[in-house]
């Protein structure tokens, strides 16, 4: 029943859905995730009004493509490890390639989880310059490229391992030169301090600097690591594959250094 100060049925309707999509709104900001590009913790994405929102996407598309791209790779390598020979089979040098590719496998795992340390709970965009940021603008990617040659040594095979770095290598280098433009062009003279000081992928260990303290975010931290896990497949499933190859299950097409 209404009130003679009431403003009627209409007006709270008007106010309900007002107070819906307020609540839809907290959701949405609460559950967004922060784009980390290059040592920055970025805001969720702008609205469709803010003029740097399509050029979000576009980068967006290039993550996505890039991901995509590597996919490929990992299923190209996997066909290859399965019928290349390394020459080295059953040496000590095979052996020596495959353990220091597990060694730089689970290097590459606990660097990306220790490099989450430093971008989980920035809640607003920040240059992240220090930890690993502080020497390397990419580090993320470094220990990417030592993830990539460590899969690739558990061939035996030089060229292999060669081709699956290079191969990344020239992937995330592609990737990092548009993040990059659009850094340049989101941060300005910030940006640009950040990066003349700071190398592309190559540590600067002098350049080292640290936090007093860590502000951790717990999903993050879980989530790279639990990712990262997933290289510890590439061991067993190579080796599967060298068994197969030599009960003749599958045949080898080629023999490589």
């Amino acid at each position: 029943m209404l009130t003679p100060h009431s403003s009627g049925p209409t007006n709270l309707g008007a106010h309900m859905r007002v107070y819906a999509q307020g609540r839809r709104l907290s959701r949405v900001a609460t559950s967004s995730e922060l784009p980390i590009l290059a040592g920055i913790a970025c805001e969720p994405a702008a609205s469709a009004t803010d003029p740097s929102a399509t050029d979000r996407a576009a980068l967006r598309r290039v993550q996505l493509r890039r991901k995509a791209v590597l996919g490929g790779v990992i299923l190209a390598f996997l066909a290859a490890a399965a019928v290349v020979r390394p020459v080295s089979e059953g040496t000590v040098f095979e052996t020596a390639l495959v353990m220091a590719g597990v060694a730089a496998i689970f290097a590459a795992i606990i660097g990306r989880a220790w490099c989450s340390l430093y971008i989980g709970g920035r809640k607003t965009h920040e240059i992240v310059d220090r930890g690993p940021y502080s020497v390397s603008r990419n580090p993320l990617y470094v220990f990417s490229f030592l993830a990539a040659f460590g899969v690739g040594a558990q061939t035996g095979s030089l060229v292999l391992t060669a081709a699956v770095l290079g191969l990344t290598v020239l992937i995330l280098w592609r990737t990092v030169l548009r993040e990059e433009a659009w850094l340049g062009a989101a941060f300005g003279e910030d940006y640009d301090h950040y990066r003349r000081r700071t190398p592309r992928f190559w540590p600067r260990g002098s350049a080292w600097r640290d936090e007093a303290a860590l502000q951790v975010d717990p999903a993050r931290f879980v989530r790279t690591v639990m990712d990262g896990a997933v290289l510890l497949l590439a061991p067993p499933i190579i080796d599967a594959l060298a068994t197969a190859r030599a009960l003749d299950l599958i045949p080898t097409l080629i023999t490589l250094p």
